[in-house]
């Protein structure tokens, strides 16, 4: 995940734990919610796809199962354990080079708003290198505001509750320590983990300084990005 993540468990025993620090069991139980949906309204049918922080394939699967080709990207094996009908590739995003272009290259889980600046250059670095000169990149930001008014509770399908439960900020660089709540009827996880919020304009340098700019927002808190190559 690369948001340098602390994890805090009360059930029947936490299960695999990733090197930073994610819960393997937590991110198999997460339902997806309209993230296919939105890739489908943004790139071509049967696109090839790069998902860069794929996880255990909370997204992956519905995107295959629309027929996109889809190699996914995590640094934890564990993770990619459970991933199926799609090319699976073990390695940080910072660093990979695959010397393929895909028609999308997708970035989400709000990881460009990692904490640290050179991961972030890292990632969007990634991003480029591998789109296609008449392709995309989807990126998934952190939206302003969201560390306000809190603590502040999301109900997931199925009546799991994420709680955000405070943000301090940590440093001198607008670095934030979150903490978050995960409630399901037989196990409640935590996570702390640094964020670094970042306002439209600063999120469009950071695209532009990786040869990237924004082709549209696609929701309406402009979360979701569709950016093209420069």
């Amino acid at each position: 995940m690369s948001l340098e993540m602390r994890v805090g468990y009360e059930g029947t025993g936490p299960g695999a734990i990733t090197p930073d620090g994610c819960a393997v069991e937590l991110y198999s139980r997460l339902p997806v919610e309209g993230e296919p949906e939105i890739v489908a309204g943004a790139v071509p049918a049967g696109a090839s796809l790069l998902e860069l922080g794929c996880g255990v394939g909370r997204v992956t699967h519905p995107l295959v199962e629309r027929g996109f080709t889809v190699t996914a990207v995590d640094e934890s094996q564990e993770m990619l354990d459970r991933v199926r009908g799609a090319r699976t590739v073990a390695g940080t995003i910072e660093g990979l080079d695959l010397g393929e272009k895909f028609d999308v290259v997708m970035l989400g889980s709000i990881l460009v708003n990692t904490g640290d600046a050179a991961v972030r250059r890292g990632m969007l670095d990634t991003c480029r290198r591998h789109v296609a000169d008449d392709g995309c990149v989807l990126i998934v930001r952190e939206r302003d505001g969201v560390h306000e008014g809190l603590p502040r509770e999301h109900v997931l399908p199925g009546g799991a509750v994420i709680r955000k439960l405070s943000s301090e900020p940590v440093g001198s660089e607008g670095v934030r320590s979150v903490k978050v709540e995960y409630v399901f009827p037989d196990a409640v996880w935590t996570q702390t983990y640094r964020i670094r919020p970042m306002v439209v304009a600063e999120f469009e340098r950071a695209l532009g300084e990786a040869g990237l700019k924004v082709d549209r927002y696609l929701t309406e808190d402009k979360s979701w990005v569709r950016a093209v190559p420069v």
